[in-house]
């Protein structure tokens, strides 16, 4: 990439496909050229974070493929790498966006070239947050990604698409303004913006409890967290299919990612003395949110408020800060990745043929789509936890690591993974079973070409790790070994001095 590494090339690839679609025309043969271009340039970024994982070496617990240049001066930099935390996310997203393009083939008709610009473009960003090792990049790409997203539900999402899209807007920009005001107030301290520098850095207990909240603040919006996760189920219904898997597959996960990156290495004793308080809000989104589910009427808001149960899962494993909790939570957010974007394309293609996502006008369609049926209970019983799923093994390991931490976080936590079941059987029940008795049920067609090359991947996958998890807990094992050796560490060195200050 003319000098640069293969990271920069994975920010540049989306964009190069913006630069020639925007000099495609408008008419039939420049829509069907776009449509090609930005699927074939997601295919192309795909595969090259392939070649970049093929070059990553799991054993190495620090940064890799690090490229680092200087930029403006005064301890800015522009550096780039990944580490085993990092590194399945960028693969997730590079995975993803293909079928998000892959899915609006049919459904976006109008404003076609600018929709597949801002997925490119929100492409970019997703991955510059996963890669950028400077906290001015790492805003920077943090931030920009709300512009597209904000985009993609405002002008191509449902009814109240003006409503949603403000408002997850406005929810993730004022967390995030804390989260700048900390960061300032890092590089005040440091003297230096790159995040392997501050990593080495201990900040005083006192400021810790401050830059602790401040990013907590960002973070727990982007979970979302209960209870800042409201604007989640609005976005999620309102947002146009490939918008949902984007955004439970990839912008969810950046919550998560920032409490590895910054939350837990950063500020080792804030974590723990906030450790509570995060496990009393994770176990209240896991019930809460998961009896919620279970009355709601729309199929992509039950999945919504699912998501923000699982997410619970996730919060509640890294603040364990064990070696399961931790490994736990990166599963589980690779693993409702790809499951929750599998149900969302899934309560897709039945939208497509009937224009409504009401649970109450469904019923009995096996008998018409017996193929989509197959496909729709695989992610149903990945999203229940069921053994030989994905699903199981992030629940299993975040669950075993809160019981290390603390058992009666487990006990109430696992009430979780019953109420899951009964949202997600039943939503299955009343679209799947049933008598046909609605006419309009009866000329529905069964999954096309389209549709299986969709689908059956993720199928795959979704069987795949949760029979072989290996191939994700390798990846992450060394660094997150890394994270808490030092995380205990940092804690041992306060109360030694604590002791000896006393």
């Amino acid at each position: 990439m003319f000098g640069f590494g293969i990271l920069t090339g994975l920010l540049v690839l989306p964009l190069v496909g913006v630069a020639f679609i925007l000099f495609q025309r408008d008419d039939e043969a420049g829509l069907r050229n776009i449509r090609w271009a930005a699927l074939f340039t997601t295919i192309v970024t795909f595969l090259l974070s392939l070649y970049a994982w093929a070059l990553f070496d799991t054993g190495n617990p620090g940064f890799q493929l690090v490229e680092q240049r200087a930029w403006l001066g005064n301890g800015l930099t522009y550096k780039l790498g990944v580490d085993g935390i990092s590194m399945p996310f960028v693969l997730l997203t590079a995975f993803l966006m293909p079928f998000c393009i892959a899915a609006s083939w049919e459904s976006i008709t109008h404003r076609v070239k600018e929709y597949m610009v801002a997925f490119l473009v929100l492409e970019t960003f997703m991955i510059g947050v996963f890669v950028a090792l400077d906290l001015v990049w790492f805003y920077i790409f943090f931030e920009a990604g709300l512009i597209p997203m904000f985009l993609i539900i405002g002008v191509w999402g449902g009814k109240r698409r003006i409503y949603a899209s403000f408002k997850f807007f406005l929810y993730t920009l004022i967390g995030s303004l804390l989260m700048l005001l900390a960061m300032m107030a890092m590089w005040g301290v440091a003297g230096t913006t790159d995040i392997e520098q501050l990593l080495k850095t201990s900040f005083p207990s006192s400021m810790q409890t401050w830059l602790w909240l401040a990013f907590f603040a960002s973070f727990a919006v982007k979970m979302p967290m209960w209870p800042v996760h409201t604007w989640l189920p609005d976005a999620h219904v309102e947002a146009p299919t490939a918008g949902s898997v984007i955004l439970a597959g990839i912008l969810l996960k950046m919550g998560g990612y920032g409490f590895l990156r910054f939350s837990l290495p950063m500020f080792p004793e804030a974590s723990q003395y906030f450790a509570p308080l995060v496990w009393t809000l994770s176990v209240i989104a896991i019930v809460y949110t998961s009896l919620v589910a279970l009355v709601q009427e729309d199929m992509k808001k039950l999945i919504a408020y699912s998501s923000v149960a699982h997410m619970g899962f996730v919060t509640m494993g890294l603040f364990a800060m064990n070696a399961q909790g931790v490994q736990g939570a990166v599963f589980q957010m690779i693993s409702h990745g790809l499951v929750s974007g599998a149900l969302f394309l899934c309560v897709g293609v039945v939208y497509d043929r009937l224009h409504t996502r009401d649970i109450s006008a469904y019923g009995g369609i096996v008998r018409v789509m017996p193929v989509y049926a197959a496909v729709f209970m695989v992610f149903t019983m990945a999203n229940v936890g069921l053994p030989g799923t994905s699903g199981f093994v992030g629940e299993f390991l975040t669950l075993l690591g809160a019981f290390r931490a603390n058992p009666w976080v487990a006990l109430f936590a696992t009430s979780g993974v019953i109420l899951s079941a009964c949202y997600a059987l039943y939503l299955y029940r009343r679209v799947v079973f049933g008598a046909l008795e609605k006419p309009a049920l009866a000329g529905m067609k069964d999954l096309d070409r389209r549709e299986m090359a969709l689908l059956l991947p993720l199928v795959v996958l979704t069987i795949w790790y949760g029979v072989k998890p290996g191939a994700i807990l390798d990846a992450s094992a060394a660094s997150i070994e890394l994270l808490i050796k030092n995380y205990d560490a940092a804690l041992v060195a306060t109360k030694a001095a604590a002791i000896a200050l006393h």
